[in-house]
């Protein structure tokens, strides 16, 4: 579904990425582990034309996006669930659902993914009518997630969804990344919670400095001993 073959993401002088290379298989929840700084979040700003890669390319079920601005990426099916959750604090929650929604024509399909949404989040059925910035950081995190799914994505970007949240609502959050996934969309999950992350995925990047530096199935991840000493504290 998605390929990314050795490419470079540069911050003006500053070079983010190296020669990283990676892919995501349709139905699979794939994860990309590694330190603050690693440059997890730069990967995904790259595969959804925040930031155009200075060498290598992007596939999309085998055609290049790379030079595409993000607007017609998300068109083709690739939606963000971006860090710190960015969902717009003035709007109500049902607004900023329907803004997730900006881009379809399909007015039942839209009723029908809302109550999806809905279902997965009983709490913002609750709080339809209120303002997003009025919401916990967990409730905001679900809204985030909500808003993306309303794009109808085949594949979803989510980065540190687990970030800032207390433990009950990380494992909400990460058993609703399962459902979403098992409901037949495809999930690349950056964390920072290499243990949860590992957990539900099917297979695992590490990333140090820009590179990938190991990947493998996230269960054989999960049991390696220099991964567990680097990320899982044991």
């Amino acid at each position: 579904m998605l390929e990314v073959k050795g490419i470079d993401t540069f911050y003006g002088n500053i070079q983010a990425l190296r020669d990283v290379s990676l892919r995501v298989d349709d139905g699979e929840i794939v994860t990309l582990i590694g330190a603050n700084g690693a440059g997890k979040s730069t990967t995904l700003m790259t595969i959804c034309g925040i930031n155009r890669p200075r060498k290598g390319e992007i596939l999309w079920n085998g055609e290049p996006i790379h030079n595409l601005p993000p607007n017609e990426i998300v068109k083709l099916g690739i939606s963000q669930v971006p860090e710190g959750r960015l969902i717009f604090p003035d709007l109500s929650v049902r607004e900023n659902l329907d803004l997730g929604a900006f881009l379809r024509k399909d007015k039942q399909g839209i009723r029908s993914d809302m109550d999806y949404v809905f279902d997965l989040f009983p709490i913002l059925a609750q709080r339809r009518k209120q303002a997003g910035g009025t919401l916990s950081g967990g409730e905001q995190q679900m809204l985030a997630i909500s808003r993306a799914l309303m794009g109808r994505p085949k594949l979803l970007l989510l980065d540190e969804p687990s970030l800032g949240l207390a433990p009950i609502i990380i494992q909400q959050i990460f058993k609703i990344i399962q459902k979403v996934n098992a409901d037949g969309t495809t999930v690349f999950l950056v964390e920072q919670n290499a243990n949860q992350a590992l957990r539900i995925a099917h297979r695992g990047y590490v990333m140090e400095n820009g590179r990938i530096v190991m990947s493998d199935a996230a269960s054989k991840l999960l049991e390696s001993s220099d991964i567990r000493a680097a990320y899982l504290g044991m």
